[in-house]
């Protein structure tokens, strides 16, 4: 009877736990995001002033500290968050979960490499930091609507970009056979280079044709990227409709933490737990 009372106290934690950090609805769980939201800001913040030499080198120790509050910090909430959900394992292999932990990694492996001819690997564990950023967007609606948006349109977008890349290859290519190598286009790769700077209209200016056919092409490859940059918009614009128009509940699953479910769903769609 004791062992009895004891799990059903844990399950009852658990699923406090669970509502407080997964759950968006409840005031506990709207402070519990907010105060989320509000350390991730100051955490990256600090990442990139310890970028800054000139601060760096008068408030070093203070931004070492505050990283790792920030990164204990963290660590907990990604402990908690294992703990409360019915199959960790599912939620640590999801995408915030891997982003959760990215968000600590870093701090913990520059542990283990000292050394100044480790230089260049600290910077790298250092700027990875700032994937913390991306543990926002869990906590914005607005965000999780623009991602399902995207997921939708994942395909059409895929087969639009080889369409473009088949075109950079031709344009390059043609380019190529019509420029000198003294104009610049010396070879086919950066021949094609020049197709993908023209054609998305950024227009460097490091590589010009400078014979008639290759102005002539140039111009034309300019008024088709102008048509091209809104098809990808267009397949977004109407998937983004679509996913404001759904109503997706914000509850998570209790199993695998998963979000997005429909409104009347009972089971979750990603492990087929109850809801």
């Amino acid at each position: 009877m004791a062992k009895h009372t004891k799990s059903n106290s844990i399950s009852k934690s658990r699923q406090k736990l669970h509502e407080i950090i997964f759950e968006a609805d409840t005031p506990a769980g709207k402070t519990f995001d907010i105060l989320l939201i509000i350390g991730i800001v100051l955490s990256v913040l600090m990442v990139m002033l310890d970028s800054v030499s000139a601060i760096q080198n008068s408030y070093g120790d203070f931004l070492y500290a505050a990283e790792w509050f920030f990164t204990i910090l963290f660590t907990i909430e990604y402990i908690l968050r294992l703990y409360c959900v019915g199959r960790p394992i599912l939620y640590a292999r999801s995408f915030f979960g891997i982003i959760d932990l990215l968000a600590i990694l870093p701090t913990y492996f520059s542990l283990f490499i000292p050394g100044s001819q480790y230089f260049l690997v600290i910077r790298l564990l250092r700027v990875l930091r700032i994937f913390r950023v991306l543990k926002l967007v869990q906590y914005l609606g607005e965000a999780r609507l623009l991602i399902a948006a995207l997921r939708a349109s994942r395909r059409k977008i895929i087969v639009f970009l080889f369409a473009v890349l088949t075109l950079v290859i031709i344009f390059g290519s043609l380019m190529y056979f019509i420029e000198s190598k003294e104009s610049g286009f010396t070879s086919i790769p950066r021949s094609i280079y020049w197709a993908i700077v023209t054609l998305t209209t950024v227009g460097y200016g490091d590589i010009l044709p400078k014979t008639g056919m290759g102005q002539f092409l140039a111009a034309m490859i300019m008024i088709l990227g102008y048509g091209i940059i809104a098809i990808p918009t267009g397949i977004v614009t109407v998937e983004m409709a679509t996913a404001f128009n759904k109503k997706i509940s914000t509850q998570a699953c209790p199993e695998c933490g998963a979000e997005g479910h429909d409104v009347d769903a009972t089971y979750c769609k990603h492990c087929g737990a109850k809801l």
